[in-house]
C-alpha cells in the first residue's frame, strides 16, 4: 500500500490471555493492518499509541521483531505448555508486512518445534507460503479465512486492500488439499449490506465447495471508537442505511439479540443444507422463507 510505514519494535511479552475467541492465548505479530477493513474492531487498539488511530491503523504497522523468541520462552513455562494459541486476533498475521518480516512464519516454526496447537485467523493469501510448516503442525493447526462477502465490488469498499474473496477461497482450498484443517469466519455480518439469505448462502456454499470444515458466523459489533470510524463510512457510502445504523447502535456495541438469534438460526440451516459440519443449539428451525433485512430492527 502506497504511503505505508513500518516500525520495528521489541515486545515485552508474546502471549495475552484470550477469552472465548479461539484459544487460551492470543499472539499478534503486528499492530495495525494495511487491509484497512472499515469495520475492524482492532482499530481501537491504536488509540493507546501516539498515532492517529483513525487513519494510522492502516498506514503505520508495528512489527514485533523479537516475538518468536519470546513465544518460545513463554510456551516452555509449565503453566502454558500445550495450551492453544490464536494468531491474528487483533491484526492480520499475513498482511503485506509479513512478506519481508516473516515474524508469523518464525512463530509457526516455534509452535511446530514445541508441537503446540494453534489457530490462525487471516484474510491473507500469503499464508500458502507457509504450507510446509502448517503441514508439520497438521493435526494441531487450524486456519480460518475471514470472508464477509463474495461480491468483489462490495468487498473493495469494505476491505479495500485485502485479497479478493475468491483468492482467499483458493488459498483455503490449497491448504485443505495439503491436509491442513481450514474454515471460514463469516463475520462480521453487516446488517443491510451482507446479510441477505442469498449472500449468506453464497459464502457458506463456497466455503463448503472449497473444503472448509467449519464456518463461524457473527454479527457486526461496534465498540465505541470503532463506531466513530464506521458510522461516518456508512453516512458517506451507504446513506440509505445511515439513520438505521445510528439508531440500532446508539446505546451499545452489539447487534440486537433478536437479530443475532435470527442470524444464527438462518446460518445454522444454511450450513446444514450446504454440508458444513455444525452443532446447532436445539430450538426452532427458521421457516424456509425467513428473511434478514433492515426492517427487522426498524
Amino acid at each position: 500500500m502506497t504511503g505505508a510505514t513500518y516500525q520495528e519494535v521489541r515486545a515485552k511479552s508474546a502471549l495475552n490471555r484470550l477469552g472465548r475467541r479461539g484459544g487460551s492465548w492470543s499472539l499478534n505479530p503486528y499492530r495495525g493492518c494495511l487491509h484497512a477493513c472499515v469495520y475492524c474492531y482492532a482499530r481501537a487498539y491504536h488509540s493507546y499509541l501516539d498515532v492517529d488511530w483513525h487513519e494510522d491503523f492502516e498506514r503505520v504497522v508495528f512489527a514485533k521483531t523479537n516475538l518468536p523468541e519470546l513465544l518460545g520462552r513463554e510456551l516452555r513455562r509449565p503453566s502454558r505448555r500445550g495450551q492453544s494459541v490464536c494468531i491474528g486476533s487483533a491484526a492480520d498475521p499475513y498482511q503485506p508486512a509479513e512478506a519481508t518480516h516473516r515474524i508469523t512464519r518464525r512463530c509457526l516454526e516455534t509452535l511446530a518445534d514445541l508441537a503446540n496447537p494453534c489457530t490462525i485467523l487471516t484474510k491473507g493469501t500469503l499464508i500458502v507460503r507457509d504450507a510446509d510448516v502448517l503441514q508439520q503442525l497438521a493435526a494441531r493447526a487450524s486456519v480460518y479465512f475471514s470472508l464477509t462477502t463474495l461480491d468483489e465490488r462490495l468487498a473493495r469498499r469494505l476491505e479495500p486492500h485485502a485479497p479478493p474473496p475468491r483468492s482467499r477461497l483458493r488459498a483455503l482450498e490449497r491448504l485443505r488439499a495439503l491436509g491442513v484443517r481450514t474454515g471460514v469466519l463469516l463475520c462480521p455480518v453487516l446488517p443491510g449490506l451482507t446479510d441477505s439469505p442469498a449472500q449468506l448462502e453464497a459464502v457458506i456454499r463456497a466455503a463448503a465447495d472449497h473444503g472448509a470444515v467449519d464456518v463461524g458466523v457473527g454479527a457486526l459489533r461496534l465498540a465505541p471508537l470503532v463506531k466513530d470510524h464506521f458510522l461516518p463510512f456508512v453516512d458517506r457510502e451507504f446513506p440509505r442505511l445511515s439513520a438505521t445504523y445510528r439508531r440500532w447502535y446508539a446505546h451499545g456495541a452489539e447487534a440486537a439479540w433478536a437479530y443475532r438469534s435470527q442470524l444464527e438460526r438462518l446460518t445454522d440451516r444454511l450450513k446444514a443444507e450446504c454440508g458444513v459440519p455444525d452443532h446447532p443449539e436445539e430450538g426452532r428451525a427458521p421457516p424456509a422463507d425467513e428473511q434478514l433485512s433492515l426492517p427487522l430492527w426498524g
